[in-house]
């Protein structure tokens, strides 16, 4: 096993009380804040003027601070040989679109089957991330939702990423079918937090809540639903599912969030065969973190969803329902402030 990296550094005077942990993370390469701050608590950073390093601490001129980086180990995650369909993969990072039923990273109840388990298989560069060789998980779709995600493979590549998430550089556009009448430029300005009635949802009446702002781009109307197009400008858990609803226009098939009926027109029938809510990540666009280069990636609707909507459409409309959107716009909502990534 080689040494682990040993970074020295000698603080000057334009570095006097600043904090320990923001002077690493500007001065380590690849290492995020927050993972300087696990190596602080890990005991991996000295400062022979104090007996217990803290992050917060503040620097004087001449300290002398080590770092020291160990080896990425193998990830403790096990890959998997899942079917997984990659749009783009370069060095430093991969975009993929994910399929329904899939949760993205492991938690509770999901150990493996996961996105991050393909990725570990399917992908064989990923750098250390936190000192361990994973995917770097920058923002999440939904378990039932499909769709374009980009994932980092190393922390600068996700710090970039994530920068461009929390600023709205990120474009974000999904396809829903909702139950009722809903127009294009439908602006929903609503925060979002946690449902204080039922953990397991998110609420637009929540009383800590946080900014979130959807807004339908496109719209085609069909008898008793509406086929959307939806850009979010900023990530909220479930916002999509959450605003849509909070309007009386929940997602067909999203049983959580009220867009499952009983009894429906015999014309929709065939929205009961969704077992997952009818939404789908159809684009995502956003600059490479090394190149510069803006980037564009977009997914077709998966089988299982171009199927119902076949079904429910009667045949005079089919052409003006799957005809191609008018040009996008992009909203000025330059007052909205977004600090999650998560979509």
């Amino acid at each position: 096993m080689t040494e682990p990296t040993r970074l020295a550094f000698v603080i000057a005077a334009e570095h006097e009380g600043m904090r320990l942990d923001r002077f690493l993370a500007a001065e380590v390469p690849h290492q995020s804040r927050s993972q300087i701050q696990r190596l602080i608590e890990g005991g991996h950073v000295t400062l022979p003027r104090v007996k217990a390093v803290k992050a917060n601490i503040a620097l004087r001129e001449h300290d002398e601070v080590t770092i020291e980086l160990p080896d990425v180990e193998p990830s403790s995650l096990e890959a998997e040989d899942l079917p997984l369909d990659i749009l783009h993969d370069d060095a430093d990072l991969v975009v993929v679109n994910k399929p329904a039923g899939m949760v993205v990273h492991p938690a509770a109840g999901h150990g493996s089957g996961t996105l991050v388990n393909a990725l570990l298989h399917h992908v064989h560069d990923l750098s250390g991330i936190g000192g361990e060789s994973r995917p770097g998980i920058v923002h999440r779709l939904d378990k039932g939702t499909s769709g374009v995600m980009v994932v980092a493979k190393h922390d600068a590549a996700h710090q970039e990423l994530a920068r461009q998430f929390h600023d709205r550089e990120v474009e974000k556009e999904y396809v829903a079918l909702v139950w009722g009448i809903v127009h294009a430029r439908k602006r929903i300005d609503a925060p979002i937090g946690r449902d204080p009635g039922n953990r397991q949802k998110m609420s637009a009446r929540s009383r800590r809540a946080r900014t979130a702002v959807t807004r339908v781009t496109w719209a085609r109307h069909l008898p008793g639903v509406s086929l959307l197009r939806v850009a979010i400008f900023t990530g909220r858990t479930h916002q999509i599912r959450v605003h849509l609803s909070a309007i009386g226009h929940p997602i067909v098939g999203d049983a959580l969030y009220g867009g499952v009926h009983r009894r429906v027109p015999g014309s929709l029938r065939a929205v009961l065969r969704l077992n997952r809510p009818f939404l789908h990540a159809e684009r995502l666009a956003f600059t490479h973190p090394r190149t510069g280069h803006r980037l564009e990636f977009t997914a077709p609707l998966p089988e299982e969803l171009l199927t119902v909507l076949n079904d429910i459409t009667p045949l005079d409309m089919r052409e003006k329902v799957f005809s191609a959107p008018e040009p996008r716009e992009r909203a000025d909502d330059a007052d909205d402030e977004d600090d999650d990534a998560q979509a």
